[in-house]
């Protein structure tokens, strides 16, 4: 990779929605080499996909909590259940797997607090294997989406 694909990513996540003329002329290139590159860095999986960013309270998802999770085992059954159980939930914006503790970190968005306490109660800590939970407010965001 060099300073022209740096660029072409640097650009793209300014703008995923740039016409390839436009990043062309951004980064200095005219558009055939530039679409061959990012068409390069696409298929080598350097730039994995577009996505659109959405406002959370246009779709009724405002109320944004960071949830610590604790298994109360390790087991790679209980593990795995888990983990598939969490993803598939549409309130689950970002769910990571730590080292050390906490085991899980989750970004839930929810309506508003009754909510998340329902999504909290029925569908975390239902789940077989979960031993502690620790919910977080922002107080505001100062980086990112």
């Amino acid at each position: 990779m060099d300073a022209l694909d740096r660029a072409i990513i640097a650009e793209l996540e300014r703008d995923g929605r740039l016409s390839n003329v436009e990043l062309a002329a951004r980064i200095g290139l005219t558009p055939g080499p530039c679409l061959r590159r990012v068409q390069r860095l696409e298929q080598s999986g350097v730039i994995r996909g577009y996505r659109a960013v959405v406002e959370p309270e246009a779709i009724g998802r405002a109320f944004e909590v960071i949830l610590h999770v604790d298994l109360a085992t390790q087991e790679a059954g209980i593990v795995s259940a888990f983990e598939r159980e969490v993803a598939a939930h549409p309130e689950v914006a970002e769910f990571k797997r730590l080292f050390g503790t906490p085991d899980y970190f989750l970004r839930v968005q929810a309506a508003d607090l009754v909510a998340y306490e329902a999504f909290l109660t029925q569908r975390i800590m239902s789940v077989p294997g979960v031993g502690k939970v620790s919910s977080h407010f922002a107080m505001k965001n100062l980086k990112g989406e």
